[in-house]
C-alpha cells in the first residue's frame, strides 16, 4: 500500500512538471512527459477515453473500467498539473499587467531556443520539407498581425482555442500555451484559471459563474481536440515526421512577432471586467519605447529562457539513450 501510494506521488509530482510547463509558450507539456518517460503511457491511457468504457463498466464493473483506461495514472497526473497550473496562473497574471516586457522576453528566449530544438529533429531535407517551413513562416507572421476577428472573450472562440491548445498534449515539442498566445486568449486562459480559484476561495458566485463558463469553453473544447486530432497527429509525427517538424518550425518562426517583448497599444478594448485593455499592437524598437524599456534585464531573462530549453533538450537526448 505504501509502495503504491509513493508511486502515485510521483507520478503527481510529474503532473507538476508538466503543468508548469503548460502555462508558458514555447515549453511543451509533452515535451515534460517524454523527459520523465510517461509519454508514451500518456498517450495510450488517453486513446482509450472513449464511449467503449462505458460499456466495459457495464460488463465487467466500474473497477475493470478504471484499469482499462488507466485510472489511478490518469488522475494522479491530472492532480498534479492542476495544482501546478493553479499556482502559476496567479504570478503570470501578476506579471503579465506588471512587468509585461520582462515575462514577454523570458517567453522570447523559450520560443527561439524552442525552434532550434525542433530544426535539429529534422532528420532529412529536401525541397518539400523546406517549401513547407517557408510557407508556414510566411503564414505565421502574417495571422500575427491580423486584427483580431472576434472578442476573446466569446465563448464560441473559447472552445475553438481549446480544441487547438491541446495539440501540446499530443506532440513534445509544440507548447498549447503557446497556440493560445498566437490565438490572441493567453492572457484570458490564465485570468479564467486565476478568477475561479479565487472566486472560490473568497465564495464569489457571480466571478465563479463567469471564470467557470470561460473554463468550460476551453476545457469542452481541448476534449475535442484530443479525441478529434490524437490518432491522425501521432499518424503524422510517425509517419511523416520531417514534414510535421518543418511545418511546427515553420509555425513557430513567424510567431516571434507575436511574442516581441516592447510592443505599443494602436487600441484598446474593455474586457468582461470593465478593465481596458490592448486590443492591436505593433512591435517597436527598444529603444523607441515609450517608457522604460529594461532592455539588460529583458536580454538577461530571454537568455535564461534560451538556457532552460537547452538543458530540457540535453535531458531529452540522455532519455533516449
Amino acid at each position: 500500500m505504501q509502495h503504491r501510494f509513493f508511486s502515485q506521488l510521483i507520478i503527481t509530482l510529474k503532473g507538476l512538471a508538466m503543468g508548469a510547463a503548460d502555462v508558458v509558450p514555447g515549453v511543451s507539456g509533452g515535451t515534460i512527459a517524454f523527459v520523465l518517460g510517461i509519454y508514451e503511457e500518456l498517450i495510450s491511457s488517453i486513446d482509450k477515453l472513449d464511449f467503449g468504457v462505458f460499456t466495459i463498466w457495464k460488463k465487467n464493473g466500474l473497477k475493470a473500467a478504471w484499469i482499462h483506461i488507466n485510472g489511478s495514472f490518469l488522475l494522479s497526473l491530472f492532480v498534479g498539473i492542476v495544482i501546478s497550473v493553479i499556482s502559476l496562473a496567479k504570478l503570470i497574471k501578476w506579471l503579465l499587467f506588471n512587468e509585461p516586457v520582462l515575462l514577454w522576453s523570458f517567453f522570447f528566449g523559450l520560443v527561439l531556443a524552442s525552434i532550434i530544438y525542433i530544426v535539429k529533429q529534422i532528420a532529412t531535407w529536401n525541397v518539400s520539407v523546406i517549401i513547407a517551413m517557408l510557407v508556414l513562416t510566411l503564414v505565421s507572421y502574417y495571422i500575427t498581425n491580423l486584427q483580431p476577428f472576434t472578442n476573446p472573450d466569446s465563448y464560441l472562440y473559447l472552445l475553438f482555442c481549446g480544441f487547438l491548445a491541446i495539440i501540446a498534449m499530443i506532440l513534445p515539442g509544440v507548447s498549447g500555451a503557446f497556440i493560445l498566445l498566437l490565438l490572441g486568449t493567453y492572457q484570458t486562459a490564465i485570468g479564467t484559471i486565476d478568477d475561479l480559484f479565487e472566486s472560490i476561495i473568497s465564495r464569489d458566485f457571480d466571478l465563479f459563474k463567469s471564470a467557470f463558463a470561460k473554463f468550460l469553453m476551453f476545457a469542452i473544447g481541448a476534449l475535442l481536440g484530443l479525441k478529434t486530432f490524437s490518432k491522425l497527429l501521432n499518424w503524422m509525427f510517425k509517419n511523416h515526421k520531417n514534414l510535421t517538424l518543418a511545418v511546427l518550425t515553420g509555425f513557430m518562426i513567424g510567431s516571434l512577432n507575436k511574442i516581441w517583448p516592447w510592443k505599443e497599444t494602436l487600441h484598446w478594448r474593455t474586457n468582461s471586467k470593465g478593465i481596458s485593455v490592448p486590443f492591436i499592437e505593433q512591435n517597436v524598437s527598444p529603444f523607441s519605447f515609450d517608457g522604460d524599456s529594461k532592455i539588460t534585464l529583458a536580454v538577461a531573462l530571454a537568455t535564461i529562457g534560451f538556457i532552460t530549453i537547452l538543458l530540457l533538450e540535453h535531458y531529452t537526448t540522455r532519455s533516449k539513450k
